[in-house]
């Protein structure tokens, strides 16, 4: 009888919502699941969808069971829509089954020429092989800029180097196209989570602009310093100040190689000593590297003949070479495993475009764009024999607003990555609901909370989380929940609305 009921119920809705004029939902489901449960958390997906948040956009569901790949539950599971940053779990299960969790990332400091009382008559190159990590403040066993610099200074005059008659070459060679994503918005690239991969990255690719806030509301807010220095970058400032806690509201315009960048917006008055800083891109990472360590170089007495320059990336550069290159130095990242926590607890960009970029290289030699690479990364999850029907996406990280999958295209492929010998560390790699990473405060309080691990998508009007539960009998299951187009200034009915459907899911039975 509660079973029929269910049934009398979700039809009565499908026709409240069809009367409505909303797209009628696609809803399977298993015979042999807890039907009860499962109804209970259909109605709660409905009355979403119908709701004043989500009834002129999409909210899509698909559960499956990690045991055997069945489908539990799918609402609106077929349709394509944007996954925003889910999309990282995709390419950092697809970096640990293709390299494995220990794989590394070398960057080599190198020379070519010789070497004569004191003098190279050559060059130093700083060779990128795609690490995303280096230079970063987030490993505390690894050298962050600044250290980074003063290691390979030292390496250099290790070497018996105190001249150099030549110059300083950021080597992203590795990567012979523009590596931007073309679906990106223009208006995210000259931001630090716009950032361009290089072949030579460094320092996140980014680069802090400190604020002088004005006295007073809508007084401008002049430029006082960047962090690190990059005098060669010129600042166009509108930026004005705003009431006191207002928070960041700057944008930066710029875009990959082009040393001209825009601010606009409001920074908050009132902050500690009047200051407030933002985040930016670096036009050209390779370049800054070069940059940098031809000024620690100055710092520690060597001289250089020639400015900084960079290859790669598609530029036009030419470097006059002097021979085989002989290494100075190595330097090895983290560990993948770590670069992909890190990638999905802290959801950034920079390391899923990267992640992606050298699994497809690992698995085709050819590769050379973004476009290629996400075939490659499709072809590989298509014969492990998932469903890739609306797979559609443009990017490693989800920051492409036109890039689309299927909540059913997700969970089959979380459910498939639970075959994969790295599946272990992938599993330790996403944050746990109520606890960690860009989850940590959502459904605390709630069964939910500590029992689902899920990595979080946010773009303009997309709100998606996908990743793995623990059902009421123990049962592995993966899940994807999707809502797009969700109605502004509807951001915390929405959250509430998907904390209801996290407290559905641990409440289901997984047979």
């Amino acid at each position: 009888m509660p079973r029929l009921f269910g049934y009398l119920f979700l039809s009565l809705l499908h026709v409240l919502s069809y009367q409505a004029g909303l797209c009628r939902p696609t809803i399977q489901q298993s015979d042999s699941s807890d039907s009860l449960a499962i109804q209970r958390l259909l109605a709660r997906v409905e009355a979403f969808q119908s709701g004043p948040a989500a009834r002129f956009g999409t909210v899509a569901l698909s559960v499956r069971r990690v045991s055997d790949g069945a489908e539990i539950i799918g609402y609106n599971a077929h349709q394509s829509l944007p996954s925003a940053s889910t999309l990282k779990l995709i390419t950092t299960a697809t970096a640990l089954s293709v390299l494995g969790p220990s794989y590394t990332y070398t960057t080599t400091l190198e020379y070519d020429g010789i070497i004569k009382d004191s003098i190279l008559t050559g060059n130093i190159y700083i060779r990128g092989s795609g690490d995303p990590s280096l230079g970063t403040w987030r490993f505390p066993n690894y050298y962050d800029l600044s250290n980074l610099l003063s290691y390979w200074s030292t390496a250099i005059r290790t070497a018996g180097i105190r001249q150099i008659q030549g110059t300083i070459v950021g080597d992203a060679s590795l990567y012979p196209q523009l590596t931007t994503p073309g679906t990106w918005p223009f208006g995210d690239l000259g931001n630090y989570y716009g950032a361009s991969l290089s072949a030579l990255n460094i320092n996140e690719n980014l680069y802090r602009v400190f604020f002088k806030t004005g006295k007073a509301v809508n007084v401008p807010a002049s430029v006082l310093r960047t962090d690190p220095t990059i005098p060669y970058v010129n600042f166009y400032n509108n930026v004005v100040t705003d009431a006191a806690n207002t928070g960041d509201q700057v944008n930066i315009y710029g875009a990959p190689f082009i040393n001209q960048q825009w601010l606009t917006g409001k920074v908050p008055i009132g902050e500690p000593a009047n200051e407030f800083s933002v985040k930016g891109a670096l036009p050209d990472p390779a370049y800054f590297a070069a940059f940098a360590l031809s000024e620690q170089l100055r710092q520690d007495s060597i001289r250089i003949s020639g400015p900084p320059v960079s290859v790669g990336g598609g530029l036009p550069t030419t470097v006059l070479t002097s021979g085989k290159r002989i290494q100075l130095n190595q330097h090895r990242s983290p560990t993948l495993v770590e670069l992909a926590q890190q990638t999905n607890f802290q959801s950034i960009n920079l390391y899923a475009e990267a992640l992606l970029r050298t699994t497809a290289l690992s698995l085709d030699k050819t590769v050379r764009t973004t476009e290629a690479s996400i075939d490659v990364l499709s072809t590989f999850w298509r014969n492990k024999g998932v469903n890739l029907d609306g797979f559609r996406i443009r990017d490693g990280s989800g920051l492409s607003t036109v890039g689309a999958l299927t909540a059913d295209n997700m969970t089959g492929i979380l459910t498939a990555a639970s075959r994969e010998k790295a599946f272990p560390q992938f599993y330790e790699t996403i944050p746990i609901v109520g606890q960690t990473g860009t989850v940590r405060t959502l459904a605390r309080g709630t069964a939910a909370a500590g029992n689902i691990r899920a990595k979080s998508g946010s773009i303009e009007g997309v709100r998606a989380y996908a990743g793995y539960f623990t059902a009421t009998d123990g049962e592995r299951m993966s899940f994807c929940v999707l809502v797009n187009k969700f109605t502004p200034g509807q951001n915390r009915t929405v959250t509430a609305e998907l904390e209801k459907i996290f407290v559905g899911l641990v409440g289901l039975r997984g047979k």
